[in-house]
């Protein structure tokens, strides 16, 4: 141990000064420093609400709001400099307040407390980042919807089990995509909604002796109401937890659809072309054209699921009311935010710039006897029971698969050797064609449909 006591802000209690080793261990201004706009911003609508309550004086208080100010300036200008020995954000802006502006600044922290000044910090920069998100999936939406518009009528197989299954088009495709993204969007604003209260005022657990307006700070800082409890205020990162579930369940939808764009810029499926910028080649293989970009977004999502679990963990075991370990939240939680932003933005400008092959899509579609479904539908219609249409059809397939043609090429009196109640009307239901336009209701892959939809989302997109 060091002889010389610490200018720390909490000292008086101890006899000698903390460790060097134990002082670095223990600090969080290595990351809670991107804290310090929402630290700042906490502190005027406490030191506001101190000056009503009388605890403050009004000279103070803009004594307070002027010192505040110069050092947002200096936060936002890249000047400001943080010391490890003054532990973390709150105890730093603390210290250059009181450099600043002497004594008045050491009666800012009159009844509050670390522990609900960062849980409030924490609340408002998550609440902050969960807007700038919401701007990024909604941005990816439009592409979604707009690309679907384009190609509403650009038919490819549909899959099960990665094997053909029936005809969609790609415009339908990315709907379903558009789909998990605006469930996605839903849970982030329910996260939002539970975040929005204030733990201001519950101070290191109890609450405080100081006639404290609670409402007024949870107002001032755009909260819908305080919290209730001041145990659970100061304890509480559930808001954390579900922000990373929300970001846990986007990032398997993303890898998902990072999943199909590899596939499909596969030589073997050939589906889309995603331009250069979006690749990287092979240092020793020429001919290669790797689709990193969602190879990574598909790895990072591990990533994520990992920080979900480590705040999980980190919770589980905790008594109530704070404890140290909560200073490990932050780095878990603000790790998975600038992951998430940055797969949104690749594939919010990635989206617009991907371009279906149709004839290759076509051509796949035409393997695999796709419109066999059809084909049973048609006899059902002819009324055959659906499970001897079922037989039918099958024993047809089988036929097909001997003679190398697909269904729509077989001639009449092939097929009705099946059935005779195949017509000659059974071929506008063997082309692909007809079968994606057949499919014509609400949440079906026909063209009318997809446009319907595509418009109705683009409208939605344009109301938030």
């Amino acid at each position: 141990m060091s002889d010389k006591k610490e200018s720390s802000m909490w000292g008086g209690r101890f006899k000698e000064a903390t460790d060097a080793f134990v002082a670095e261990f223990t600090s969080s201004i290595q990351f809670d420093q991107r804290l310090a706009l929402q630290d700042i911003q906490g502190s005027l609508a406490h030191a506001e609400m101190l000056t009503k309550a009388k605890v403050l004086t009004q000279d103070e208080l803009s004594q307070i709001q002027k010192g505040l100010g110069e050092i947002k300036e200096e936060v936002l200008s890249g000047h400001a400099e943080w010391s490890i020995e003054l532990e973390d954000i709150h105890m730093n802006i603390e210290k250059r307040l009181t450099d600043k502006i002497g004594i008045t600044g050491k009666k800012l922290h009159t009844g509050r407390s670390r522990n609900d000044q960062v849980a409030t910090d924490i609340r408002l920069y998550v609440r902050d980042e969960i807007d700038e998100i919401a701007t990024l999936i909604t941005r990816l939406q439009k592409a979604l919807a707009e690309q679907a518009e384009k190609h509403a009528d650009v038919i490819m197989p549909g899959f099960t089990h990665l094997q053909t299954a029936q005809p969609v088009t790609f415009g339908h495709h990315l709907l379903a995509w558009y789909e998990m993204i605006e469930r996605d969007f839903g849970r982030l604003q329910d996260c939002r909604t539970r975040l929005n209260q204030s733990p201001l005022g519950a101070a290191a657990l109890a609450g405080t002796t100081y006639p404290i307006d609670r409402e007024l700070t949870a107002k001032l800082l755009g909260f819908e109401k305080p919290t209730n409890n001041s145990l659970d205020s100061v304890s509480d990162r559930d808001f954390a937890i579900e922000f990373n579930a929300f970001a846990s369940i986007l990032m398997m939808h993303l890898s998902r659809f990072s999943e199909e764009l590899i596939l499909w810029t596969s030589a073997q499926f050939d589906f889309i072309d995603l331009p250069d910028r979006f690749c990287t080649g092979s240092s020793i293989m020429p001919q290669k054209k790797n689709p990193d970009v969602p190879e990574l977004i598909r790895g990072k999502s591990g990533r994520v699921f990992g920080h979900l679990t480590s705040l999980l963990v980190l919770m589980k075991s905790q008594p109530l009311a704070y404890n140290k370990d909560n200073q490990e939240d932050k780095e878990p939680l603000f790790d998975c935010i600038d992951t998430i932003k940055n797969c949104l933005l690749a594939f919010a400008d990635m989206m617009p710039a991907i371009t279906p092959k149709a004839e290759n899509m076509l051509a796949a579609a035409k393997k695999g006897f796709a419109t066999a479904t059809d084909l049973a539908d048609y006899l059902v219609v002819k009324n055959i029971p659906f499970r001897d249409a079922h037989e039918i059809v099958g024993s047809s397939v089988v036929y097909a698969i001997e003679q190398q043609k697909d269904l729509s090429e077989l001639s009449l009196d092939e097929l009705r050797q099946f059935s005779d109640a195949i017509e000659q009307d059974v071929f506008e239901i063997l082309t692909l064609e007809g079968s994606v336009q057949a499919r014509d209701h609400l949440g079906g892959t026909a063209p009318k449909q997809v446009v319907f939809q595509a418009k109705k989302a683009q409208e939605n997109l344009q109301k938030r």
